[in-house]
């Protein structure tokens, strides 16, 4: 098992930034990618980013159009975390935000594909 946890969330501005944060643990060693999503209220969860933990694509990186450009995933893998350095915020990019864990190589926008989930962390941008 993969304990995920999320935090940084907050109430920012339109066109402020804001970084939340990620912290895995238990059986890290079995992660391939890390991923961010988030859900609007009334919306399906969509997929934000995501970033290869391990393998061939260690460090590969992925981002929805909507926030590439202006939303950055890094990773710490001595400290088990995960970023995302959010910039230019604007109103539509509020919503929950979830950190995602996989274990397998294969598509990294798709919900269903991944093994493990935080409780999520609100961010909420005020136009």
């Amino acid at each position: 098992q993969v304990q995920l946890v999320e935090s940084g969330g907050g109430l920012v501005q339109a066109g402020d930034s804001l970084r939340v944060s990620c912290v895995a643990s238990g059986r890290t060693f079995s992660i391939y990618t890390m991923g961010w999503f988030r859900q609007a209220p009334g919306k399906e969860r969509e997929f934000v980013a995501a970033i290869n933990w391990s393998g061939y694509f260690s460090g590969g990186t992925s981002y929805a159009d909507s926030v590439k450009g202006r939303f950055t995933i890094s990773r710490d893998k001595a400290k088990n975390t995960v970023y995302l350095q959010m910039i230019s915020l604007e109103a539509e990019d509020t919503a929950v935000y979830y950190c995602a864990a996989r274990r397998t190589l294969g598509p990294v926008s798709t919900v269903a594909e991944y093994d493990y989930w935080g409780q999520g962390t609100q961010v909420t941008v005020s136009s």
